[in-house]
């Protein structure tokens, strides 16, 4: 779903030089602004919806979401303007909002805490291995212009990766279950064992009732935890580097033949784009396993994301294409260290309706960073006339979120157990 989520997001990056922007006649700034109304919908619902998949159930809502965007990523394929266009980006953006901290929220009423960064790191997995395989995927089906009802290649694309959204949303219906109880793949002991597990979990986490909250009390806790906050503004510095890599990566490498003099095809670009994220992928699995295996320290988040800070400025500053490509991929496997065993702090000191609040309010700020960061490296792009200043920025934001893990930790005591973040008493 992971998977089908981001190259549903990201196909109209492959439609866009490939047809779409000559055919819908759209120039740079509508293309840019179609890409971007994407997010508006996204945030705005953001929050709602995962309050919706707390009262309905991850079962339907999760399934419901998969449906919707994979009807209105179908759509894409007969759009005939830059209004159509827009007008599908932002119904792209609704029908998505909510799937990503609903699952966050989904898993960790399924997985205790000791074995959560594990399972995170599986799902996660999905994002780099999106643009290693869903990238080639998607040049594959553009290939097919003419093939399908005479649909040019970029529509067909569209329609093809739509298509698999819808099916597995339905699969989903069937197959997912909203708590270990309805499980019958599960032995009755089992079923007993994990539920037991995770109710003590939730027994343990510092005030069960202030922590918890139903319907808008969950909102309120959510929204007035001063931890959630924090945690928002580290996660939007992951983010930010995670889609300035995402976006300007392309342009990094398309800018060796001048800087370097190499030439290289459209093919050969595409493969040595992915060439970070293959390591990164490693890094993630290997990373969460450290945290599984010795719990959750301040360093798992921190380390990374100053590696990370350093390593995005230092890249641009490199005299050939080998050393620029291997510290990109030292930014790219320190990011993705980040996020996944990340997303195991919310759920330590939160559950209920408020789980189900603050992990989408850190979500929706997340959100921010990724509309954020495309323009702003841009304006500073344009502005300086190279990447290395907006990379700077990039590096400073992660930094700052580095230095917010430490103050976190320094007030909210990081144990050894997997992942307890426990806030001490008083505060």
């Amino acid at each position: 779903m992971f998977f089908i989520n981001y190259l549903d997001r990201s196909a109209i990056g492959f439609a866009g030089p490939n047809g779409m922007e000559a055919d819908l006649a759209l120039s740079a700034a509508q293309f840019g602004f179609a890409s971007g109304v994407f997010f508006i919908g996204y945030i705005i619902l953001e929050v709602p919806s995962n309050m919706a998949l707390h009262k309905f159930g991850a079962r339907i809502w999760l399934a419901r979401i998969m449906i919707t965007w994979g009807i209105v990523a179908l759509l894409f394929t007969w759009v005939q303007n830059f209004e159509g266009l827009v007008a599908l980006r932002f119904l792209l953006g609704v029908a998505e909002a909510g799937f990503f901290p609903g699952a966050i929220l989904f898993l960790s009423l399924w997985v205790p805490a000791k074995h959560r960064a594990k399972i995170l790191a599986l799902f996660y997995l999905a994002q780099p291995l999106t643009t290693v395989i869903g990238a080639p995927l998607a040049g594959w089906l553009m290939t097919h212009d003419g093939f399908f009802f005479g649909l040019e290649g970029w529509r067909f694309m569209f329609f093809g990766v739509a298509i698999p959204a819808i099916l597995i949303g339905v699969v989903a219906l069937f197959y997912l279950k909203d708590k270990p109880a309805d499980a019958k793949w599960l032995t009755t002991e089992e079923q007993e064992w994990l539920t037991t597990a995770l109710a003590k979990e939730n027994a343990a986490k510092s005030g069960t009732e202030k922590t918890s909250g139903h319907g808008k009390g969950g909102l309120k806790v959510a929204f007035g935890s001063g931890r959630v906050w924090v945690l928002s503004f580290i996660y939007f510095g992951a983010v930010y580097g995670l889609y300035a890599l995402a976006f300007f990566l392309p342009t990094i490498i398309g800018g060796f033949e001048e800087q370097f003099g190499l030439s290289m095809g459209l093919v050969e670009k595409g493969l040595v784009t992915a060439i970070p994220y293959l390591p990164a992928a490693v890094v993630l699995y290997l990373w969460s396993r450290d945290v599984t295996k010795r719990g959750l320290k301040t360093w798992h988040i921190a380390l990374p994301m100053v590696v990370g800070g350093v390593s995005v400025p230092v890249a641009l500053l490199m005299n050939n294409p080998i050393a620029t490509v291997a510290v990109i991929t030292v930014t790219a496997c320190a990011i993705f260290a980040v996020l996944p065993n990340f997303w195991t702090l919310p759920t330590q000191f939160l559950s209920g309706a408020a789980a189900a609040a603050g992990i989408a309010l850190i979500n929706t700020l997340g959100n921010l960073a990724g509309f954020s960061a495309p323009y702003i490296t841009g304006a500073l792009k344009d502005s300086t006339g190279g990447l290395v200043i907006p990379m700077f920025v990039v590096g400073g934001f992660m930094l700052l979120s580095a230095l917010l893990m430490v103050l976190l930790s320094r007030r909210s005591h990081v144990q050894s157990t997997p992942g307890q973040l426990v806030e001490p008493a008083g505060h």
